[in-house]
């Protein structure tokens, strides 16, 4: 009996985190709508850029920002290199006469520290936060901007879109996970408040931004801030950000263990968040989405296990059985397919699980050991 419960309890904790919650807060969004109110303004903004040795899209990038379909007189970029060793100093120097500025950090203390130093040098009512590779359609920062004509919403994040879902693992693993994310995103904002962004097209009040810890993730750290402070977070999906997804396993799995350690100590200090006071809307939105998320990996590991055990039971629990395994063996032998030229998205989507689960495992290994990551070498797509 404790096993047939350990099992179905797992498989119900698996399925709320990736189906339920997503469709209650649907329902939600439905039934008990939170509407933005938009309309077209054109504040000062700042584009904050941290950039560490990125001599190989920074100048893409300045291009990019400087021909964005906004006034020249009202906005201006920043950016910061955390002690580059290349040429991306030199690169964005070229750019100085074109209301570009270059902050130099040292020593070297990660994009959190670069952040937290640029702040005061902004003009703007609005901070932008922009990745090193990141580059925007031409209409964001006037997507970004109408959502802050109403006075709740204190954080705006866009919708990310890999560039290159090539048929590769991650390229196309990357592309279903992000349509997923900004889905769920859509549905947050019609609920009150999305609950994670990608700090690649990201905007917020310049007063509400409050310094972070050098170890603390700003993409989650900042928006609870901001919700602390009793604002909205909301999704503009018309601004739209191109990114190059990565092609190796190897490094989208660094990058997940890097991203999901730096979370799970964001949400260890903005633990008081998840008390269920004075939002237990928001509450329920952070366990669900994220606390469960990140510990999805215990629900499947008990899952397999269980029903290993469970064998013995009959042919409902062989079958489930069976089907757990032939899913994972896909998820593991589908790298080996690609490189003999045999295509599956089922097949990459199941990678893409997979490893993000173990990226999990391994971050919290890392979090119950004390470890926390402050500098890292960007992701390369």
């Amino acid at each position: 009996m404790i096993l047939k419960t350990l099992f179905f309890l797992s498989l119900m904790a698996i399925l709320y985190v990736y189906a339920g919650y997503p469709v209650i807060t649907l329902l939600l969004s439905v039934f008990k709508k939170r509407t933005v109110i938009k309309s077209e303004i054109e504040p000062f903004v700042t584009i904050l850029i941290a950039a560490f040795n990125e001599e190989d899209c920074i100048e893409n990038t300045l291009q990019n920002k400087l021909s964005l379909d906004y006034p020249e007189d009202k906005f201006e970029i920043i950016v910061i290199s955390d002690e580059s060793t290349d040429k991306t100093d030199d690169i964005v120097k070229k750019y100085q006469s074109q209301h570009v500025t270059l902050l130099r950090q040292i020593p070297r203390a990660g994009k959190t520290s670069a952040l937290n130093m640029a702040v005061p040098h902004a003009k703007g009512d609005i901070l932008v936060f922009s990745d090193a590779n990141s580059l925007y359609d031409t209409g964001v920062l006037k997507k970004l901007m109408r959502n802050f004509q109403d006075p709740g919403v204190g954080y705006v994040t866009g919708k990310m879109i890999y560039t290159n879902p090539d048929g590769s693992t991650i390229g196309d693993g990357c592309s279903a996970y992000m349509k997923y994310e900004n889905m769920l995103r859509e549905f947050e904002t019609g609920a009150g408040s999305v609950v994670g962004v990608d700090g690649g097209v990201d905007a917020v009040r310049k007063k509400l931004y409050q310094p972070m810890n050098a170890d603390q993730l700003p993409d989650f750290v900042l928006p609870l801030k901001v919700i602390d402070q009793g604002y909205r977070v909301v999704y503009e999906p018309e601004a739209i950000l191109k990114e190059p997804s990565l092609k190796a396993s190897e490094d989208e799995y660094r990058m997940r263990v890097r991203v999901s350690l730096r979370a799970l100590w964001a949400l260890y200090d903005m633990k008081h968040l998840l008390a269920f006071s004075p939002s237990g809307l928001f509450s329920w939105q952070l366990w669900s989405h994220k606390v469960f998320r990140y510990l999805c990996f215990i629900f499947l590991i008990a899952a397999y296990f269980s029903n290993i055990f469970l064998w013995s039971s009959g042919p409902f629990y062989q079958l489930l059985f069976i089907i757990q395994t032939l899913l994972y063996t896909g998820a593991a032998i589908s790298p080996v397919l690609e490189k003999k030229g045999y295509n599956s998205r089922l097949l990459y989507f199941l990678h893409y699980f997979v490893l993000l689960n173990v990226a999990s495992a391994h971050a919290f290994l890392k979090f119950i050991m004390g470890q926390k990551m402050v500098t890292w070498t960007p992701r390369k797509g």
